[in-house]
């Protein structure tokens, strides 16, 4: 028996990247403070990088990152994953149309796991979909250290319409 699959495309348009990483990183400021950068973005995974600076600090004794920087980091990438999905599936769309639509997604529910403690120069950060429905979106994201082991997990729904 044979499946009907759907193939994702390879790689996004340069200006779809370009609106996505615009969206991302500047329009939604708080990127900005978490120092929030997008690394890596394909359609079935995304990835993001945090560096580490005095304002992320949690508890100063340990210059730990603060669990809020995690789940607010996890979550972004969750929402741009999901993003990055949409976009993906509508690709008989022109890169501005599909970055429109974009306007109404919105967490519902958010867990995170804190495995170690967030400490180093820098984290790296990973989200995929694990579901796309008309209405709602699964993922699954990863907060890991310089050394790649991961710290933190999170898992997440979106409204997307």
């Amino acid at each position: 028996m044979s499946k009907t699959s759907t193939a994702l495309p390879q790689e996004f348009e340069p200006e779809f990247v370009a609106g996505l990483k615009s969206i991302f990183e500047e329009k939604i400021v708080f990127n900005q403070v978490l120092g929030l950068k997008i690394t890596s973005l394909q359609p079935d995974r995304v990835e993001g990088r945090i560096e580490m600076k005095p304002e992320l600090v949690g508890h100063y004794a340990y210059n730990r990152v603060h669990g809020g920087v995690i789940s607010a980091g996890l979550d972004a990438m969750g929402g741009l994953a999901v993003m990055a999905a949409i976009g993906a599936r509508h690709m008989d769309e022109a890169p501005d149309q599909r970055l429109h639509r974009f306007a109404k997604l919105g967490t519902i529910d958010l867990r995170i796991d804190y495995l170690r403690p967030g400490i180093g120069s820098h984290f790296t950060l990973h989200a995929e979909v694990l579901r796309l429905g008309s209405r709602v979106a699964t993922t699954r994201m990863e907060f890991k250290g310089p050394n790649g082991e991961i710290m933190s997990a999170g898992a997440a729904a979106y409204i997307v319409s």
